[in-house]
C-alpha cells in the first residue's frame, strides 16, 4: 500500500514545536489536496495547514492539545484509497491503552493543576515545551523561577531547563559524605515577584475566559515591561502637504496599481529612511552587547476581527519605494485580518508602527515589541489653527497636524538620541514633496 507521512511543518527559523489546536479530519476520511488537515499553534502564530496530497487518512498519530516536534509523522495518508488492517487494530489497541489512562487518580490531575495554577502567577513567559519538560521532571515553581534563562529577556529555553537537569541529577548522585562535607553555597536571592490582587466576582459579572494569542500578548507585554526601562518622547508634525498630496492622488493611485494607499505606507517610508540615519534605533540589546541589525525590518501593528493584534512584518523597507510599500503592507494587513500570516511575515522585525489614529486617538505611549528597542506610535491628523511665518508677517492658518510619541528603551537610548530620531521622523513627513509623481 503506497502511503504518505503527515509531518509537522516547521514554521519559522526559531520554532521547533507546535500544538495542534484542531484536527479538520479523522481517520477513513477521504482527502483532496490542498484539502484543510490540521490547525497548528506556536507562540508567534495560528496556521492552518492543507494536504499535499490525494488520499485516505489512515492513522492520526497525535490527538488535538498534543505538543509536537517539527519533523514528527503526524498522520499517515493512504494514496491509493486502501486501510491497512494492521495499523486500523493497532490504532484499536491505542485507543484502548489511552482510556485506560484516562482513568488514572483524581488526585493526581488534582497535584498537576495546583502547579500549573501555581505558575499562572508567574510574570516570566515559559514556552509549552519548557512546561512539559518542567511537569515531567517533577520540578517545582520556585526551581523554574530561578533558572537563568539565555533567551531574550532572560527566557528559558529548553537548552536552559535540560542544562539546570543535568546539573541537579549530577549533584544529587553525589555521597551524602561528601555533600556533608562540603558546605553549601548560600542560595541566589530569588526575584520577588508580586501576585496580582484578588479580583471580586459578583453576581451581575460575565466572566470570559482569555484565548491563547491573548494569554500570549499578556506576557508579551508584562514581560517587555520588566526587561526594559521605557521612555517616551512626543513631537507634533505639521502633515498639510502629506494630506494634500494624498487627497490629491490617491484615486489615480489605486486605479494605476490597483491598490488603495493610505497613510501608513508614507509613515514607514519616513520611519525607513530615519532608522537608516539612526542605526542604533535599529538594534536589539543581548545581554550587555548591542545587537546593531543591518536589515529594516518594519513590523505593523494590525488589529484582527477577533480583537487580538498581530504585528506582521515588511523586510527591508528601506528598498522600497512608495508603490512597494502601499502593497506589501495591503497584503499583509488583509492576510493578518483573515489568518492567512505565515510564521516567517511576522517574525524578524526591527522596529514597529501601531496607528492609534485609526480609533480616533491623539496620542499614545506604546509598549516596545521585544527584543526590539523602540516603537512609533501615530496619532490622527487633525485640523488645528497654527501660526505660520510669511515675509510679511506672522499668520494663522488652518493645518493639518498630528502627534507621534515615540517609546524606546532607556538602557541604549537616551533622551538626546531618541528625541532626534523622532524629530527626523518629523522632519520627512513635514517635508512631503507635494508634487511628487505617483
Amino acid at each position: 500500500m503506497a502511503s504518505f507521512n503527515i509531518v509537522m511543518p516547521k514554521l519559522g527559523e526559531s520554532i521547533q514545536e507546535g500544538t495542534i489546536t484542531k484536527w479538520f479530519v479523522k481517520e477513513g476520511d477521504t482527502i483532496e489536496e490542498d484539502d484543510m488537515l490540521f490547525e497548528v499553534a506556536t507562540d508567534k502564530v495560528d496556521s492552518e495547514i492543507p494536504s499535499p496530497v490525494d488520499g485516505v487518512i489512515t492513522k492520526i498519530n497525535y490527538p488535538e492539545d498534543s505538543l509536537v516536534a517539527v519533523g514528527e509523522v503526524l498522520a499517515v495518508v493512504s494514496l491509493d484509497g486502501e486501510v491497512d488492517e494492521t495499523e486500523q487494530e493497532e490504532t484499536d489497541s491505542k485507543d484502548e491503552k489511552e482510556a485506560k489512562t484516562d482513568e488514572a487518580p483524581a488526585k493526581a490531575e488534582t497535584t498537576d493543576a495546583s502547579v500549573d495554577d501555581s505558575r499562572k502567577l508567574s510574570n516570566r513567559f515559559y514556552s509549552p515545551l519548557v512546561k512539559t519538560i518542567a511537569k515531567e521532571e517533577n520540578v517545582s515553581f520556585d526551581e523554574l523561577e530561578n533558572i537563568e534563562g539565555s533567551g531574550v529577556g532572560g527566557r528559558v529555553q529548553k537548552k536552559d531547563i535540560l542544562a539546570y537537569l543535568e546539573s541537579r541529577d549530577s549533584s544529587a548522585a553525589q555521597p551524602e559524605a561528601k555533600k556533608e562535607s562540603k558546605p553549601a553555597a548560600p542560595a541566589a536571592p530569588a526575584v520577588e515577584r508580586k501576585a496580582a490582587p484578588p479580583v471580586s466576582v459578583g453576581a451581575n459579572d460575565t466572566v470570559v475566559e482569555m484565548d491563547r494569542i491573548r494569554k500570549l500578548i499578556a506576557d508579551h507585554m508584562v514581560m517587555s515591561k520588566q526587561v526594559s526601562p521605557h521612555v517616551t518622547s512626543v513631537v507634533e508634525a505639521d502633515v498639510t502637504d502629506l494630506v494634500i498630496w494624498r487627497n490629491k492622488n490617491k484615486t489615480a493611485f489605486q486605479e494605476r496599481y490597483g491598490d488603495k494607499i493610505t497613510f501608513m505606507p508614507i509613515f514607514t517610508e519616513a520611519v525607513a529612511a530615519a532608522l537608516a540615519e539612526f542605526p542604533m534605533v535599529n538594534s536589539s540589546v543581548d545581554g550587555d552587547k548591542i545587537v546593531m541589525k543591518k536589515d529594516i525590518n518594519v513590523g505593523i501593528a494590525v488589529a484582527k476581527p477577533d480583537g487580538n493584534l498581530i504585528v506582521p512584518v515588511i523586510k527591508n523597507a528601506e528598498q522600497r519605494n512608495l508603490v512597494g510599500l502601499t502593497k506589501e503592507l495591503n497584503r499583509l494587513a488583509n492576510a493578518a485580518r483573515n489568518n492567512k500570516l505565515d510564521p516567517a511575515e511576522i517574525q524578524g522585525g526591527t522596529f514597529t508602527i501601531t496607528n492609534f489614529g485609526s480609533f480616533g486617538n491623539i496620542i499614545g505611549t506604546p509598549i516596545i515589541n521585544q527584543p526590539q528597542v523602540a516603537i512609533l506610535a501615530t496619532g490622527i491628523i487633525e485640523k488645528k489653527p497654527a501660526v505660520l511665518e510669511t515675509p510679511s508677517g506672522d499668520v494663522i492658518a488652518i493645518r493639518h497636524k498630528m502627534y507621534l510619541s515615540l517609546s524606546y528603551d532607556h538602557r541604549i537610548i537616551d533622551g538626546a538620541l531618541g528625541g532626534a530620531f523622532l524629530r527626523r521622523i518629523a522632519d520627512h513627513l513635514e517635508q512631503f514633496d507635494i508634487n511628487r509623481a505617483i
